[in-house]
């Protein structure tokens, strides 16, 4: 009987390249911005949060990242026949948008700013209220949907699966203490010097990136099939 050799859909390849881009830039992102004023300013502080690179040096590769992750989320269609997924990463997308037009105020305690504009609450607040949902939006679907499956969970699949979890409650944890520090910072003035709310950005970051770079199977990807053939 003739049989047909089952090819990989070249979609799944375009569709794990994307996730892994994504995963690379959530990464790299706060290395590529502390690097870049090391190398090319005169100020070699680290920034109170990376938001406020926006007015450094390296503004442009702050915005122009935002910009990449969101041309990239919101290009990411998902599984096919569920828009849920293109939804919420069409939205993650332009949430990531609105971080990089709407800039914090510049009042960073050891600022290297090389551009100055007005300090407009509105526009922080619109800042603050964007970064937020990206990263609740980020954290919902690693938590919700990378964790989906048809048929029998391999064991990677489960390890996987444990990852993205783990990876959406780092992220809520990380807003949630931002926020706390928000709230209280002034109460915590000696953890200023210390930048906490740039570390906690770049760990949930670092889980943002990991969650996409393990479902772009770069990390614990399921053996192939010993089975490649269907009857035609």
């Amino acid at each position: 009987m003739p049989v047909e050799i089952i090819k990989e859909d070249p979609r799944l390849i375009s569709f794990n390249t994307l996730r892994k881009a994504i995963g690379w830039l959530g990464i790299l992102l706060p290395a590529a911005i502390i690097t870049g004023n090391l190398i090319f300013s005169n100020c070699h502080k680290v920034q109170d949060s990376i938001s406020h690179y926006y007015y450094t040096v390296t503004g442009n590769v702050f915005v122009g990242t935002l910009c990449a992750v969101a041309l990239f989320l919101i290009s990411y269609k998902g599984y096919p026949g569920d828009n849920k997924d293109n939804i919420l990463t069409t939205l993650a997308g332009l949430f990531a948008l609105g971080i990089a037009f709407f800039p914090t105020n510049n009042n960073s305690t050891d600022s290297c700013a090389i551009l100055q504009l007005p300090d407009n609450d509105t526009r922080r607040i619109v800042h603050y209220v964007c970064a937020t949902i990206f990263f609740i939006l980020l954290a919902f679907i690693s938590f919700f949907f990378f964790t989906k499956s048809k048929g029998v969970k391999t064991e990677r699949k489960i390890l996987r699966n444990k990852i993205y979890r783990t990876c959406a409650i780092v992220i809520i944890v990380c807003v949630l203490l931002i926020a706390l520090y928000g709230i209280f910072g002034r109460q915590l003035v000696s953890l200023i010097k210390y930048k906490p709310i740039f570390w906690l950005e770049w760990v949930a970051l670092l889980a943002f990136g990991t969650s996409w770079l393990v479902k772009g199977e770069m990390l614990l990807k399921d053996e192939p099939s010993t089975d490649k053939t269907v009857a035609a």
